[in-house]
């Protein structure tokens, strides 16, 4: 086995990588957000399992009926207290997820339904042993002890959770603050009134109950996004205060909430100065404010930027605005807001437009969780996967079906990618209105958005007249916030009916038969194909194979609902009148395992890439039509042992005019390539190898080969390090590889891989994409699902030197990257 102290063998390296070192990124002057402090509170926390059934388990909470009885009793729960002991707590950073450790359990009580496609309903959230079946698991407690400063007491100071799952309490020294139902949206809590800042000891406590999900797909548990501690003065800007939009000549309001917590009346200065994608100043206007003591109001300032460049999809530029609050010549406060100047619209007959320019939308539905870390995910493995689906051609993003973190949003603005942002649920309560406005209230900014959702398959009311009372309510909420962008729901049924008088974009979600229906009562509406393939496929699997729960990799199945890649994106791609559409899914999620829905199925097969982001072959079909770069691939592998002579489907995804096969040097026929399609021959097996030539201009221009691997010689390593996001985290995506002695992918490998990490950097999570696989997340080995595995390596803050990773393998030789730290 590897160890840390064998130094001598990883002077050997596969291959050396630089990455910067440092906890934060670099912000330029103009984002110093001085008075104001906004501070990162990831670290240093304490967690541990409670019980959703015995109050003993649960560490006191809700003993003897008093909880809420009497404010600041830190005896409301035992973790409340200053000298509670909680050393036997784990130790955890932000962002969390306890669920992605819990075990897998099958559900011996399951009765298979009638409809096999209803499946077991464990199967849904990916077969954790999570919700009411499982008291001991559902329940998560955190624990942060810290200090401030003498002069925070005169400050006001709020927590900012970016998102908990799910039923949070916070409590602070003793005194309950809030209660947060959602799992979803961000909420905020004052804390000035009970904070000590005599040096002594603050203790926050959050108590998070995950006993009851909100959807039916894996949603993880606990505290999975940031959480920032922000220092403001009295007279404040509050949470998402500052809506920036614009018009595509230049002119651009700035609406500006301001805050007075104070007793005497303000006479304040609101500045907003406009800096370009470069830093540099375009625009400034100013506006004198009076306010009252303990009151709020909004400012309305409009500016007009010159020779303004427009946000795009391949010139994604981001203006940013510096809003500062000044009485005389003090800052009081200040307002760092990102957004961009474009013009949106969908067309009933010409599809979608932006700005002024036809564009069919090419884009994809993702849930929040990745392989190796569940849903709390890093900012910077965040941004990577949107620009994995950047690279493949994808221009637009769902977020199914909940506001996503804003790391995604922001990678959406600065890679120039279109995003449908979408609320939870679809209702009209109070509590579902304000959750649908906090999400407009914190994305409206981001110019990625073009649309919002109020609503997915909400099939119980979407066709009915009380579901269209629900949704004008919603409607009228999104309006009163944001005027500049459609609303849509997606819809699977009742196009027409019931709902539809609320939206302004008509969202298909399958059922293409319904579009001319629709059309002929809603000849006006746009359309836009909110979910379209549900094709499915298993990596590296060409036989379908139901006992092992797996799906052949060709392009042949989806759900009787739905259609195939190709089918989808031809019709589609055929009609002006449709904007595009967004396949399901980009990657594969937790949860929902069509079509088997059943043990030991614990996550699902749509996705065109898989949950550690290794592409499919389906990747290729999409690559060949939604960008122009030449693309040629050729599938399947050429390892089919005991299938001599017996005839193999062979297909080519390109874009190029041409393409023609060898098998073992003899041409199999040149075909010309048709357009949204792809080629196919039908031969038999021999082993050596089956090689592609692509023409263009009636000239070779690319070539692809499968060819036939041997055993097992070594494990490849490769590493690609990410750049760091807000948060200061660097990661390196370690991809193992099987490869026999010519250096040979071997396709059907499961060889067992422990990994092992020397220098300031942990292993945080692995992962192989094998939506069969029962193996835990959270662990130094993983086995090969055909071929590959993936390590999720984090950098230790601040730290410098060279990190290298090993793959160790019984009877393999030692095979390690190493990673150069830079100052």
């Amino acid at each position: 086995m590897f160890s840390p102290s064998r130094r001598t063998v990883l002077a050997t390296t596969a291959g050396l990588l630089a990455l910067p070192c440092g906890a934060t990124a670099q912000t330029a002057s103009y984002e110093n957000l001085a008075p104001r402090q906004r501070i990162l509170f990831d670290a240093g926390w304490r967690f541990a399992l409670g019980h959703a059934g015995d109050v003993d388990r649960d560490f006191g909470w809700g003993r003897d009926q008093k909880t809420f009885a009497k404010s600041g009793h830190v005896s409301i729960a035992e973790p409340a207290a200053l000298d509670f002991d909680d050393s036997t707590w784990a130790a955890v950073d932000l962002p969390h997820d306890w669920a992605i450790d819990l075990p897998f359990t099958k559900n011996d009580h399951f009765t298979p339904p009638k409809n096999p496609e209803d499946g077991d309903p464990g199967a849904g959230h990916g077969y954790k042993a999570i919700g009411r079946r499982f008291p001991e698991h559902s329940i998560g407690w955190y624990r942060k002890v810290f200090t401030l400063d003498k002069g925070d007491d005169t400050k006001r100071l709020t927590i900012e959770f970016d998102g908990v799952f799910r039923d949070a309490v916070v409590i602070l020294n003793g005194y309950v603050l809030t209660r947060h139902d959602s799992g979803y949206t961000p909420f905020s809590v004052n804390i000035s009134d009970f904070i000590t800042t005599d040096g002594s000891p603050n203790v926050l406590v959050v108590r998070c109950d995950a006993t009851l999900g909100e959807g039916w797909f894996y949603e993880g548990a606990g505290i999975y996004r940031h959480v920032w501690l922000v220092k403001t003065g009295r007279t404040y800007v509050p949470q998402f205060g500052v809506w920036a939009h614009g018009e595509t000549s230049g002119r651009t309001t700035i609406e500006t909430q301001v805050a007075n917590d104070g007793d005497d009346v303000q006479t304040l200065t609101v500045v907003a100065q406009i800096f370009d994608g470069v830093g540099k100043a375009v625009a400034e206007t100013r506006t004198l404010v009076t306010l009252a003591a303990r009151s709020e109001t909004t400012t309305s300032q409009t500016v007009t930027i010159p020779s303004p460049r427009l946000w795009s999809l391949d010139d994604p530029h981001l203006y940013t605005v510096r809003t500062e609050v000044l009485s005389g010549d003090s800052v009081l406060d200040v307002a760092v807001t990102r957004f961009g100047l474009r013009d949106i619209r969908f067309d009933a007959r010409d599809g979608f437009f932006l700005n002024g320019k036809n564009i069919k939308v090419r884009g994809t539905n993702n849930h929040q969780d990745h392989a190796g870390v569940g849903i709390a995910i890093p900012d910077t493995l965040h941004a990577w996967r949107v620009k994995q689906l950047k690279d493949m051609g994808a221009n637009a993003w769902r977020c199914s079906h909940n506001p996503p973190s804003p790391t995604v949003l922001d990678a959406c603005d600065r890679l120039g990618v279109l995003v449908i942002d979408e609320t939870r649920a679809m209702t009209s309560t109070p509590d579902g209105i304000a959750e649908l406005q906090t999400m407009i209230r914190r994305d409206r900014n981001h110019p990625s958005i073009m649309l919002w959702s109020i609503g997915n398959e909400e099939t119980a009311q979407q066709g009915t007249a009380r579901g269209l009372k629900v949704a004008l309510d919603m409607r009228r909420a999104v309006k009163a916030l944001d005027t500049t962008r459609p609303v849509t729901a997606a819809m699977n049924h009742y196009q027409g009916q019931g709902i539809t008088p609320a939206l302004d974009v008509m969202g298909f979600n399958y059922h293409e038969s319904d579009i001319e229906p629709f059309r002929k009562l809603y000849p006006d509406m746009p359309i836009i194909g909110t979910e379209t393939a549900s094709a499915v496929s298993t990596r590296g699997e060409y036989v379908r194979d139901e006992t092992k729960g797996y799906v052949r990799a060709y392009d042949l199945d989806a759900p009787t609902y739905a259609l195939t890649a190709e089918k989808w994106w031809t019709l589609y791609n055929s009609k002006p009148y449709l904007s595009g559409g967004l396949v399901w899914t980009g990657f594969d999620y937790r949860g929902e395992p069509t079509p088997f829905n059943r043990w030991p199925e614990i996550s699902s097969h749509f996705g065109i890439l898989d949950t550690c982001g290794f592409p499919k072959d389906v990747y290729w079909y999409y690559r060949s039509w939604w960008q122009a770069e030449p693309v040629l691939h050729l599938l399947p592998h050429w390892n089919w042992e005991g299938k001599e002579g017996q005839d193999i489907a062979v297909w080519a995804y390109s874009n190029l005019d041409a393409v023609e096969l060898f098998v073992n040097g003899k041409s199999q026929g040149r075909k010309a390539m048709p357009r949204d399609s792809h080629l196919e021959w039908s031969v038999p097996y021999a082993p050596g190898d089956i090689t592609a030539y692509g023409y263009k201009g009636g000239k070779v221009v690319m070539k692809a080969q499968r060819r036939t691997a041997g055993p097992v010689a070594k494990i490849a390593l490769g590493a690609e390090v990410l750049a760091p996001g807000e948060d200061g985290t660097v990661l390196a995506l370690i991809r193992a590889e099987a490869v026999d002695k010519s250096g040979i992918s071997v396709p059907q490998a499961d060889t067992l891989v422990h990994f092992a990490v020397d220098g300031p950097a942990d292993l945080i999570g692995v992962g192989n994409g094998n939506p069969t696989s029962l193996e835990s997340d959270h662990a130094p080995q993983r086995r090969l699902f055909n071929g590959l595995a993936q390590a999720i390596i984090r950098v230790r803050n601040g730290q410098a030197g060279r990190i290298s990773v090993a793959a160790v393998v019984d009877g393999l030789p030692l095979t390690t990257v190493s990673i150069a730290l830079k100052d």
